[in-house]
């Protein structure tokens, strides 16, 4: 190939979509759903029928909701028209009209939203963080309790750990080697709590997409979350951890637990009953 030809061609970095890297290597929509769904019945001895995600994205989780059964329903609730258009183009363009009639995406803020009270209220990949001051997660914490029904169920998941202090990057391959995943905390400040993090992609070729996605979030340990969600009203809240397979990898079934393990970083999903 001449050098001509080999300058007009894309990397593959330049022909990435940032956002479908994101669900290949973050993001398990069915899985989550899973979770969901399953708790829900053990506490309530029904299925959940109307979810509400905020901080939604892609909807991705939303249109996994819908598809899973005849008589789910999802609102999507997320302030950026970019990353909502994208899953309309690419998630919901994909479900049947049916299934399509089920979900409502709505570009608002989740501390003014205006929904249909849903049974369930679900704020996952930690995006809540993004509330780095105590009022500002209370006041969201308050306003979800209000959303729900009376016997609604509030999800979340948080991690932690001692790395999650430390300024450090990670690596995965993923997709057998189509493109390495990269999880940098750039900065912890501690007497604020901030956290500054990114998301970066590497190729096979040598190309990269560096910051595809940042977040500026506080990091917030699970006993601030537990007086936050009790300060509101919330009540039997319960923490979920992660089990371990026999080589020492996480085995992704997650349990009630009273304590947890001072593990270097784990992950475990919240919830909260009004």
């Amino acid at each position: 190939m001449s050098k001509k030809a080999n300058k007009g061609k894309k990397t593959l970095a330049q022909q990435a979509d940032r956002h479908h890297l994101y669900e290949l290597s973050v993001q398990y929509a069915a899985s989550e759903i899973e979770f969901v769904d399953d708790t829900y019945k053990k506490l309530r001895g029904r299925h959940a029928t109307l979810l509400r995600e905020d901080f939604c994205g892609t909807a991705n989780v939303c249109c996994e909701w819908v598809w899973q059964r005849k008589s789910n329903r999802a609102i999507g609730v997320d302030i950026d028209a970019e990353v909502l258009g994208w899953g309309r183009d690419n998630r919901v363009s994909k479900l049947s009209s049916g299934q399509k009639k089920r979900l409502q995406l709505l570009e608002n803020n989740v501390l003014k939203a205006k929904t249909e009270s849903p049974d369930v209220i679900s704020a996952m990949n930690f995006s809540y963080w993004l509330f780095k001051q105590r009022k500002q997660l209370k006041s969201y914490f308050s306003k979800v309790r209000e959303a729900l029904i009376d016997d609604g169920v509030f999800f979340m998941d948080a991690y932690g750990g001692y790395d999650a202090f430390r300024e450090i990057e990670e690596e995965r391959e993923i997709d057998d080697g189509a493109f390495t995943y990269i999880w940098e905390q750039e900065k912890y400040e501690p007497i604020s709590g901030g956290l500054i993090c990114h998301i970066h992609f590497v190729f096979p070729d040598g190309s990269k997409l560096k910051r595809a996605f940042s977040y500026d979030w506080r990091l917030w340990t699970l006993p601030e979350i537990r007086e936050l969600l009790e300060e509101v009203g919330f009540r039997n809240i319960t923490f979920y951890w992660q089990g371990w397979d026999q080589d020492g990898e996480p085995d992704g079934i997650f349990e009630p637990a009273d304590e947890g393990e001072a593990d270097a970083g784990w992950i475990c999903y919240i919830t909260a009953e009004k």
